[in-house]
């Protein structure tokens, strides 16, 4: 007797339950991707106690005629593909056939449908996967699936689900993430007879900013980039507004959200260098690549698909993210305010010089005209430290830099001091060191966007004043970041230039660096280091690297070979390049109770606004801060 049989259909359709159907919310996603299938531009969801109880989906879509509607409900019966290549080149949501059947195996299910030619709508039912014949009812053009008492018939799956809350969160998260996708189209969300989400037809970054907040609109950064055949647009966050899970990191391809290690780990490393490791960023990114590059016949939840080409994909996104990371906020840092979106006229630094240069210019501030006609600050400030008692002569020397501007916004109001005479006031030089700057107004696009520096608060703030109001700038954080940039752009050409000390530098080393130091002598030449080996335990610095000039070469030299060491193969150097950069830009960069001179202090701010990811340190910490005048004025309860 043979002991291998046949399984009936529907014990096989509620086995196929298990993998389609884990909860309401898988139910509620396939029937929201039937909807968006058939070109439906309004779909509204009505949920009782999260979906147990009842799951209702109507549209407006194209709807299902009379012959086709028992077929629906079958296992394998699909409109959508009907043969091999169709199924390479999936372009719609659903494909497989297993949806609808697989829900109505463990469910009361009521299908009614009319299609826009249709006299009127025809209904279906289906009870423990038992189909009933279609009768006549009466529905607007459309469908509506109703799907209640979930699981009735299988009570060890019932026995799995959670609460009623818990499982309208899933379903609230399912609708979301459809409603995201596809902002043209208008979704209604009810609870338990309660309107809970409403959500009109719009744009992508409407939609994207009424689902992920006001929060993550006003730190996001739009991406819409193409290459060949792929193409990428949506929104990346602000490494300032990270969070510690991956809640907020939606990616789509094709139109259908997934979970992918692929993309989660490009936007991941385009994130590196400006997030800190234990954070995780925010985006949206909406992917489209042809449909025969990708394959989404992977899992029966459809929430998987591996890329043909999975490592042009990779670097597409990567390379997608990563410029647009790479722009700064700081060009427009003085346009906060102001409704002006044209770039300021600043003069960038020369991208390999130090970033805090010696005081060796003149000490009389100087304004002067631009060579191509515009009107350009060059400022030469003086040697001596600003601190809180230099805080009136820093103030002075403000004062000559942009002139008596108290006295020109009189001049200009058509009002003269007390006692002036016009006969006797005589005009200003064009040029001269103590000639009017222009008035340090909201619509002057003389100014560079993060300003000019006024003061330096306890050795670890520049305050400085631009046209929106006043900045706020961690000045280790910025130069840190500002040395990282040039020693990435210097490695990448032919390694760091080195600068031979005169006298070299002696210390004591433990074995482990002295070996490392013998055996890695071309990596750290790269790195703009020369090692001698003294002794069994002692080295010397004949040069380090020409742009960490400022920096004390043994701990520079003892931190750079533990990373070294640590790293290991030259193929894991090379691919952590980065950190070791990063942690010799650490050294290197300006320390916090440094006293800077004004000269020191713009010099920082004009290389911030020339380099790119200067908002965020490698750290991943924001770098400056912007007070409007608005701001500053509600501090102080101002025209209230």
């Amino acid at each position: 007797m043979s002991r291998i049989h046949r399984l009936p259909d529907h014990l096989v359709n509620q086995i196929a339950a298990g993998e389609v159907v884990e909860r309401p919310a898988s139910a509620l996603k396939e029937l929201l991707e039937n909807s968006l299938d058939a070109d439906a531009s309004r779909i509204t969801v009505d949920l009782g106690q999260g979906g147990i109880q009842l799951i209702r989906v109507n549209d407006d879509g194209n709807g299902i005629s009379q012959d086709d509607l028992s077929l629906a409900l079958h296992r394998h019966a699909t409109s959508k593909i009907s043969s091999l290549d169709d199924l390479e080149q999936v372009s719609t949501l659903g494909f497989r056939g297993e949806g609808l059947a697989s829900i109505a195996s463990v469910s009361r299910m009521t299908l009614v449908s009319r299609t826009a030619d249709s006299e009127h709508a025809w209904s279906v039912s289906a009870l423990d996967g038992t189909l009933e014949a279609p009768e006549p009812a009466a529905h607007a053009p459309g469908t509506t699936v109703e799907v209640a008492d979930i699981y009735f018939n299988t009570p060890a799956r019932r026995k799995f689900l959670k609460s009623e809350s818990t499982e309208f969160a899933h379903c609230a998260t399912v609708f979301e993430r459809v409603a995201l996708a596809y902002p043209h189209v208008e979704f209604l969300l009810r609870h338990n007879g309660r309107v809970v989400n409403r959500l009109p037809s719009e744009s992508l970054a409407d939609r994207v900013g009424r689902l992920l907040g006001k929060d993550f609109v006003a730190a996001a950064l739009d991406i819409d980039e193409a290459a060949g055949p792929l193409a990428i647009a949506g929104f990346a966050a602000s490494p300032s507004l990270s969070k510690a899970g991956r809640d907020a990191q939606y990616c789509f391809v094709n139109g259908r959200f997934v979970r992918d290690k692929l993309l989660a780990h490009a936007v991941r490393q385009a994130y590196r260098d400006v997030l800190h490791h234990e954070r995780q960023p925010c985006y949206a990114l909406f992917l489209r690549v042809p449909p025969e590059a990708v394959d989404v016949n992977v899992h029966p939840t459809k929430v998987e698909v591996r890329f043909r080409e999975s490592q042009a994909v990779h670097q597409f996104v990567f390379h997608a993210v990563n410029r647009r990371l790479a722009t700064t906020r700081t060009r427009e840092a003085g346009q906060a305010d102001t409704g002006d979106d044209r770039p300021a006229d600043t003069d960038a630094p020369d991208t390999d010089a130090p970033a805090i240069r010696p005081d060796t210019a003149s000490p009389t501030p100087h304004y002067s005209a631009g060579g191509n006609g515009s009107t350009g600050f060059a400022y030469r400030g003086g040697t001596r430290p600003l601190d809180l008692k230099a805080a009136e002569g820093g103030l002075d020397t403000y004062r000559l830099l942009f002139g008596d501007i108290e006295s020109r916004e009189r001049a200009s109001a058509g009002v003269r001091p007390a006692g002036s005479d016009d006969g006797d006031a005589p005009a200003p030089q064009t040029g001269s060191p103590l000639a009017p700057a222009p008035a340090l107004t909201t619509g002057d696009d003389t100014l560079p966007p993060l300003g000019f520096a006024i003061a330096q608060l306890h050795g670890v703030y520049v305050l400085a004043q631009n046209a929106a109001g006043l900045i706020i700038v961690d000045m280790h954080a910025a130069h840190e970041r500002i040395v990282y940039e040039r020693l990435k752009r210097a490695f990448d050409r032919d390694g760091l230039p080195n600068q031979p000390l005169l006298i070299p530098v002696t210390f004591p080393a433990d074995r482990f660096e002295v070996a490392t130091a013998a055996d890695q002598a071309e990596l750290l030449a790269r790195l703009g280091f020369e090692l001698t080996v003294l002794g069994p335990a002692q080295l010397a610095v004949r040069a380090r690297p020409a742009l960490l000039a400022d920096a004390d070469p043994v701990s520079l030299a003892r931190a750079t070979l533990a990373e070294v060491r640590e790293l290991g193969a030259s193929e894991a150097i090379t691919a952590r390049r980065d950190e070791m950069l990063a942690t010799m830009a650490c050294h290197g960069a300006v320390r916090a109770n440094r006293p800077l001179t004004l000269t020191e202090m713009n010099a920082l701010l004009r290389d911030m606004e020339a380099t790119e990811r200067s908002d965020q340190c490698n750290h991943g910490r924001p770098t400056w801060r912007q007070l409007s005048m608005k701001e500053l004025d509600g501090l102080f309860l101002r025209g209230q």
